[in-house]
């Protein structure tokens, strides 16, 4: 964000709002009208000149500079040129050539001099130059002191307008910065918030979809084994590995609460236990090393899928998977690779109506799960069977 420096932009609203203040600032600002308030009117009648009505008219004369001052500001804030700031620069200018006619000379200086610094500092550029022009020209005119002593009197002033100008150009673009910053936060909390509703909803539908599906492959078996007259056992048996996987698919929702806290959980031993229930081999490779809780969901919930669909779509095939931790090559090192292969059914195996069972999602979910960590995932034919490897940082 730039600072406005062009001669007909407004200083920035935030810079003059009590927002963009202190509280000492704003104690500082309110002690500082008072003492300038006491002292113009202590100034004022302190030598006697004023009685009866003409002290009366001197008192009214103060009393509406206060007022017109507290509208310049108001309209200032609220940066109504035309229809508020002008006019009461007029009446402000009108008051004072007033207050010098009456011989209240202190109250006419006061008012030229705090317009003319309030113009610059409150004003766009052009019209505060314009007014503070004004009234130091009025307060050079009325003035019985030396050219010395006015010019270093103006000259200052307009170098206070100036750097107070500055000042609150400088405090307006923090305010707007820190605001700017803290919508930056919260947007980032709600991105965050929905990146964790996804990755929560993620886990979810992984778990529940290969549970699901790994009961609907038993079901389905039991179901076309009634149909065929199986023996009662063999279909007892499909029924307890449903069950089975049902427990499972408990276990692993836990297992996917833990990861969701950041909690480790050991691949390999996962990896053990998920082959040998699923009579796949399993080997390790490299030296092994703690993986990230999300890394290491990734590569179980890969493992879980990809045998899940060998076993759909090639039943009785061999089925190997091979965890390794690469070190050899530079371009590989810090990764882990989980590697999935299943060779050719058994001759005069088909797939058959198991196939059609599961969502149908399930490489697309290992594909995504893999470049949200950064990694890969590949999937395609191999010597007559199907590989699946997924290769993602640690």
């Amino acid at each position: 964000m730039q600072i406005r420096t062009s001669w007909t932009d407004w200083p920035p609203r935030a810079g003059l709002s009590r927002e963009a203040q202190s509280q000492a600032r704003m104690l500082l600002s309110v002690l500082t009208r008072l003492v300038l308030l006491v002292v113009v009117v202590w100034g004022t009648y302190s030598r006697g000149r004023f009685a009866g009505w003409s002290a009366v008219g001197v008192g009214a004369m103060v009393v509406a500079a206060a007022l017109l001052a507290t509208v310049f500001f108001r309209a200032t804030l609220a940066q109504r040129w035309r229809s508020s700031a002008a006019a009461v620069v007029g009446l402000l200018l009108l008051a004072s050539a007033a207050d010098w006619g009456l011989h209240a000379y202190l109250l006419a200086d006061v008012v030229w001099s705090a317009l003319g610094v309030m113009a610059l500092v409150r004003l766009p550029l052009a019209a505060g130059a314009l007014t503070a022009g004004v009234s130091f020209v009025l307060y050079t005119a009325a003035s019985w002191d030396s050219w010395l002593s006015i010019g270093t009197t103006v000259g200052g002033l307009s170098l206070l307008g100036y750097l107070l100008r500055l000042d609150t150009e400088a405090r307006g673009t923090a305010h707007l910065l820190l605001q700017q910053e803290r919508a930056a936060r919260a947007a980032e909390a709600e991105s965050a918030a929905l990146a964790e509703r996804a990755r929560i909803a993620r886990e979810i539908h992984d778990v529940l979809a290969h549970s699901l599906s790994a009961q609907l492959v038993h079901l389905e078996a039991a179901r076309l084994m009634l149909d065929a007259g199986a023996d009662r056992e063999q279909v007892r048996e499909r029924v307890v590995a449903a069950r089975r996987m049902a427990q499972d698919g408990l276990a692993e929702t836990r297992q996917a609460l833990s990861a969701l806290r950041g909690e480790f959980a050991p691949v390999g031993e996962f990896l053990a236990e998920l082959t040998r229930r699923e009579e796949a081999e399993f080997s390790v490779e490299g030296v092994v090393r703690p993986l990230p809780a999300e890394t290491g969901l990734a590569v179980g919930r890969t493992a879980q899928e990809a045998l899940t669909n060998a076993r759909k779509h090639a039943p009785g095939a061999r089925v190997r998977v091979r965890l390794s931790y690469p070190d050899g090559a530079v371009e590989r090192e810090g990764t882990v690779e989980l590697e999935v292969r299943n060779g050719r059914p058994p001759r005069g195996a088909s797939p058959g109506p198991l196939a059609d069972a599961g969502s149908g999602y399930g490489l697309l979910g290992m594909r995504e799960r893999a470049e949200l960590l950064g990694g890969e995932l590949l999937a395609g034919p191999d010597e007559g069977g199907w590989r699946v490897l997924l290769r993602v940082p640690v």
